[in-house]
């Protein structure tokens, strides 16, 4: 969506939201094509990715936010939503604010979505939750009418009610308008959670006008048809407490489809199923308004994982008592101006400015803090917990199979202190659960979600990168024994095959056969399992290199080598490829190398190219790195030469998900770097982009974003568990990214443009390099790097075998 339309359609929204808007809105504050950006907020666009699959959501939120305060969309079923995060732009109808979301999941309906906070212009004559259909409980609303920017989100209905929210990390306010003589009511759906809910309850105060309550839930991905019954459960409990400027005029409670007005508490859970088995079920409240003479109810709001104690504590600390809406959504831009500007860039189309400020944003909304301001947390033992000395807050939501491929190496590079604070937070989880470390950590819940143990790969790229403040031995001793002493849950079967409850499945049989035996592995795949094992230990035998530990260097250095016991060089008639294995040592058949079994979420075609750690000696197995090079040709192109990366074909680039994303940077390795610099460009202008649709899929946690972050940059990381980076095109001019406590990274490409793709010479703190790498010295001391681009390839450039990426 073109920035001078989200302006100009103020014209057509009334007045009370059109002034709202005016502060809501800044200009950028540069337009020149060569000046840095100064204000990097006022270029953010929160509805990109809104749409097209990208899941996510344009509300009101700060930095690692616990709460983000977003619409629950709705498509005519109360038990499910419009997207997986609640918020679809295709679907203008919504039954509730709602305070916490994730950016970017893909299971539908995802996680999170509590407690929706629903304006409604009408008098409550039935109780919501017997509104199974939202057609008397919920409005539609006009694009016209919605406004999103960093930190601050305002909405009007087509009731004539109008909505402006702003939050601090932990809190928010909010000014509801409803139209003149009309009824003035906000409901509480406590136990309307995207997923459902075991319990909730809320509370009314008349004499201190406040409304509290809380929502037991969770169940990520419960829904999901491979494995989903096992995690319909719920890990934690989101407490909120609101207090209002004005003493309620009406109040009422529901449960199931009993109204009681006058009531004030009332409590009960809608179970995790969907449609009729859910729909009528759940619980909530509602206070209402005398608006004669003031028609805008202005309403402050705490929450907490914690207590509802913590909730009024992080009210009370992060929002004065006469702050409005105004003033929290000025401090709350600043504090986005000041995180995205760890990265200033000059040059760039306006498109481009906004892409890429957006990516970055998506990138910085996780992980999400859920320690309250006095340092106590949810623990996934069930019991609070406080952060340890010298840790700044408890981090949770935790992707580990998408994020350990792009965004925790963005993280570790601009922001490293938080980047300890996470890897801490995750420590700190997998000493209350047992010392399992979870792959995909949700508020305190172990869901288990996906393959592999990325908590391995992510501590060691902390580690690699320059983070220190987290318990080093600690961590890597807890992360060595879970990749070598099995625990009995690998022996089960529960969960899977996408949500198996094992971390390092059959363990035995993995260090036995040196593969997962996929018809024995307890696991999703056994061809991916085994995959995401030796890139995990690569990680892990790098981290113990630098840790001076020699024996597990060793020993993690011979098993990062164990994918080549899962590519058979004879499984076409031409070609090899990855391709599962039976216990016995015979191969999965039939095979197809557009096939997912042995898999997760992805294809031979596409796993075939998953060994980072070893680039070099995948090309030895496929015959050379001009074979390599040839098959890597045929996975961006189809057979007339064309271009194939928006996915949809099994045998080709899918930019849609985490398996093949490193593919077009692997020319580097395999010595045609120009071809990464031709490949990555095509994909950056024509796959993502600005508007709903700008995300080509799932942003995963803000993995797709950190993905363009980095490709438009000009840099990419090498591996997981290295600070190594290799080197591609700019789109900027310039660009400076702070290194806290060393020296920036300058980045600088005169002739930067959608006609220069390719670098014709390269120059790293002065001298020129004839290496498309770099071995972690910027990551680890800063520097600059000059691009010379061209229209044309150079095919000499960074060719020569001795410079290759190693």
């Amino acid at each position: 969506m073109e920035r001078g339309v989200r302006r100009t359609a103020v014209l057509g929204v009334s007045s009370a939201l059109a002034a709202a808007l005016t502060v809501a809105l800044p200009v950028p504050a540069s337009s020149s094509a060569t000046a840095p950006i100064e204000q990097p907020a006022s270029w953010v666009d929160p509805l990109i990715g809104s749409a097209n699959g990208g899941n996510t959501y344009p509300g009101a939120v700060l930095p690692y936010g616990m709460i983000s305060w977003s619409p629950t969309s709705t498509a005519g079923d109360q038990t499910s939503t419009g997207a997986a995060n609640g918020y679809h732009y295709d679907t203008t109808r919504i039954r509730g604010l709602s305070l916490t979301h994730v950016n970017g999941a893909g299971c539908h309906p995802g996680a999170a979505g509590d407690v929706p906070v629903m304006p409604f212009a009408g008098d409550v004559t039935s109780s919501p939750s017997a509104d199974t259909k939202d057609e008397v409980y919920a409005a539609g609303f006009s694009h016209d009418d919605e406004r999103a920017v960093p930190g601050r989100y305002t909405l009007g209905l087509d009731s004539g009610v109008q909505a402006d929210l702003a939050v601090s990390r932990r809190a928010g306010v909010a000014d509801f308008t409803f139209p003149a003589g009309k009824p003035a009511n906000l409901l509480f759906r406590v136990s309307n959670s995207l997923n459902g809910s075991e319990d909730a309850h809320i509370d009314i105060d008349r004499a201190k006008r406040k409304v509290t309550g809380w929502v037991h839930t969770g169940a990520f991905c419960g829904r999901r048809a491979n494995g989903g019954v096992n995690n319909r459960k719920s890990y934690y409990k989101l407490y909120f407490s609101a207090s209002f400027d004005r003493a309620f005029a009406s109040t009422g409670t529901w449960k199931d489809g009993t109204l009681a007005p006058g009531t004030t508490s009332a409590g009960g859970g809608e179970g995790y199923a969907t449609g009729t088995d859910r729909a009528g079920r759940g619980s909530g409240g509602y206070v209402g308004f005398d608006t004669r003479r003031d028609n805008d109810v202005h309403m402050r709001l705490g929450i907490s994982y914690v207590s509802l104690a913590g909730a009024e504590a992080n009210l009370r600390e992060e929002i004065g008592p006469d702050d409005g809406v105004d003033d929290v959504a000025a401090a709350g831009l600043r504090t986005w101006n000041r995180e995205l500007g760890s990265v200033r860039i000059s040059g760039g189309t306006p498109a481009r400015r906004t892409a890429f400020y957006t990516a970055l944003y998506h990138s910085l909304l996780q992980p999400n803090v859920v320690s309250d301001t006095d340092g106590r947390y949810p623990g996934m033992d069930g019991q609070p917990h406080r952060i340890e000395k010298g840790q700044t807050a408890q981090y949770s939501n935790f992707s580990g199979w998408d994020q350990y491929r792009a965004h925790i190496q963005l993280l570790a590079l601009l922001k490293p202190r938080l980047a300890g604070d996470y890897a801490q937070s995750l420590y700190n989880f997998a000493r209350q659960n047992g010392d399992v470390w979870d792959r995909w950590v949700h508020i305190s819940g172990a869901t288990h979600v996906m393959t592999g143990d990325p908590s391995a790969a992510t501590l060691a790229t902390f580690y690699a990168m320059g983070v220190r403040n987290f318990d080093v031995q600690g961590a890597f001793d807890s992360l060595v024994r879970q990749a070598t002493v099995p625990h009995p849950d690998g022996l089960l079967d529960a969960g899977c095959p996408g949500q198996c409850v094992g971390q390092r499945p059959n363990l035995a049989q993995y260090k036995a056969s040196h593969y997962a035996a996929h018809d024995v592995c307890h696991c999703w795949g056994g061809a991916a399992e085994t995959l995401e094992a030796s890139v995990a230990d690569s990680a892990l035998a790098g981290w113990a290199r630098l840790l001076g530990r020699e024996k597990e260097a060793e020993e993690f250095t011979e098993r990062a080598g164990y994918w080549r016991n899962v590519f058979n060089p004879r499984a076409t008639d031409g070609e090899g490829y990855i391709q599962a294995r039976n216990l016995d040592g015979s191969w999965v058949t039939p095979f197809d190398p557009g096939s997912d079994r042995g898999f997760a979420q992805g294809t031979s075609a596409t796993y075939t190219w998953m060994v980072p750690q070893d680039v070099q000696g995948l090309a030895d197995a496929m015959g050379g790195r001009s074979a390599a090079a040839a098959r890597l040709d045929g996975f961006f192109h189809k057979p007339d030469g064309s271009w194939s990366i928006r996915g949809g074909d099994p045998l080709r680039y899918d930019p849609t998900n985490e398996p093949g994303i490193h593919a077009p940077w692997l020319y580097n390795a395999l010595g045609q770097p120009w071809k990464t610099q031709e490949t990555v460009r095509q994909i950056v202008d024509t796959v993502y982009g600005t508007g709903p649709s700008g995300l080509p899929g799932n942003d995963d946690l803000g993995t797709m974003s950190a993905w363009y972050v980095f490709s438009t940059l000009g840099l990419f990381p090498q591996q997981p568990g290295s600070a190594a980076m290799l080197f591609g095109t700019p789109v900027f001019t310039r660009a400076v990214v702070e290194r806290p406590g060393d020296r920036d990274i300058v980045i600088s490409a005169p002739d930067a443009g959608d006609s220069h793709r390719y670098i014709d010479a390269l120059r790293v703190d002065g001298s020129a390099s004839d290496r498309s790498w770099d071995d972690g010295g910027l990551v680890e001391s800063g520097g600059r790097i000059d691009f010379e681009l061209s229209d044309r390839p150079d095919k000499e450039w960074a060719t020569t075998p001795a410079n290759l990426p190693r």
